[in-house]
């Protein structure tokens, strides 16, 4: 299979679009989120969209299938919240190596089916890592500001479990994403590093942080620059950003990061931003006029939707992306 670092050379590489917006339309019951298999498990398991990478599998293909169908090159396993820290909500720590190994296996499938259909297209696999629901840099505590949730250690150990799992399941590569604290992406980053020295492999990452509102910062606090630089120690495949904002408001910042690094640049922003129902309105023509100003400005190497964006979206987004050459950088970083 040709590698992910000849075909972002090629062209501009399509990621796909969000699982948790899909999953909704099958409107799955408790007992659809538990299955055969935890149908008497003592805690509720409805919201867990990763286990059903487990209980409905079917269903997970199927969402891959649809957006490979719209032309991405590359999807995401269904293990955001795929690490002990995340799976403790649901009392599943036990399980999280499966979850994350079944869950890549199911994309590999689906990736190669594709591959096989069209070779010179070739598919692949990320393994989406989540940062967790907890924050190694800010107290979620307003009277004990020196307090901490989970130490830099807990995350590692727990990152460490799943990056093996989705390497063992076959991921192509490694997407630590949705950043909102860069202390969180340096202990799945370390975490990576150990598996990789370990192993003696190499694996490309790509790295995605989050700007959560107008002053363009991280919610730990850092600028575009900032986040940047604290990154960048690690030979990556790619810095970008994801989540929160729409195409539109995540253009700026986007622009600050492609001025200065070397690395590719990820995009996938949501579809505009929510409404007071949480739901997401943009629609795939409004997203594609506002992803064609990144392609006119030459921001991006790889593009693809977050939350609220389908395979229509994705659509879109691949007929237009296939015009334009890949971003080539300028920056020395």
């Amino acid at each position: 299979m040709s590698s992910i670092h000849e075909a972002i050379k090629k062209n501009i590489l399509i990621l796909d679009g969000a699982m948790g917006t899909m999953l909704q339309r099958y409107n799955f019951s408790e007992e659809d989120f538990r299955g055969e298999r935890f149908k008497d498990f003592p805690h509720s398991l409805k919201g867990n969209n990763d286990l059903l990478s487990l209980t409905q599998p079917q269903a997970i293909k199927a969402v891959h299938a649809a957006y490979f169908e719209a032309g991405a090159d590359i999807v995401e396993t269904n293990t955001f919240s795929g690490t002990t820290i995340g799976m403790a909500d649901y009392h599943l720590e036990d399980i999280v190596y499966e979850l994350n190994y079944e869950s890549a296996k199911l994309a590999r499938e689906v990736a190669d089916e594709f591959t096989a259909k069209n070779p010179d297209k070739p598919r692949f696999v990320a393994g989406s890592i989540g940062p967790t629901n907890r924050t190694a840099s800010m107290s979620p505590d307003v009277n004990d500001p020196g307090y901490r949730a989970v130490t830099f250690d807990d995350l590692r150990i727990a990152y460490k479990q799943q990056v093996e799992a989705l390497i063992d399941g076959g991921s192509d590569l490694l997407l630590v994403e949705t950043i909102f604290d860069t202390l969180n992406a340096k202990a799945a980053l370390f975490a990576i590093e150990e598996v990789k020295d370990e192993r003696n492999i190499d694996i490309p990452i790509m790295v995605s942080g989050t700007i959560t509102d107008a002053s363009g910062r991280t919610l730990s606090g850092q600028t575009v620059e900032a986040f940047l630089v604290s990154v960048s120690h690690i030979p990556l495949l790619s810095v970008g950003f994801n989540c929160a904002l729409g195409a539109d408001l995540l253009k700026p910042y986007l622009q600050t990061l492609s001025q200065n690094t070397s690395f590719n640049v990820s995009a996938h922003p949501n579809a505009g931003l929510p409404n007071a129902f949480g739901e997401y309105d943009e629609t795939p023509a409004e997203m594609q006029s506002q992803i064609k100003t990144y392609l006119d400005d030459n921001l991006v190497n790889i593009i693809g939707g977050c939350c609220g964006t389908t395979p229509e979206h994705i659509k879109l987004i691949a007929d237009i992306a296939k015009d334009y050459k890949p971003r080539v950088s300028t920056a020395t970083m």
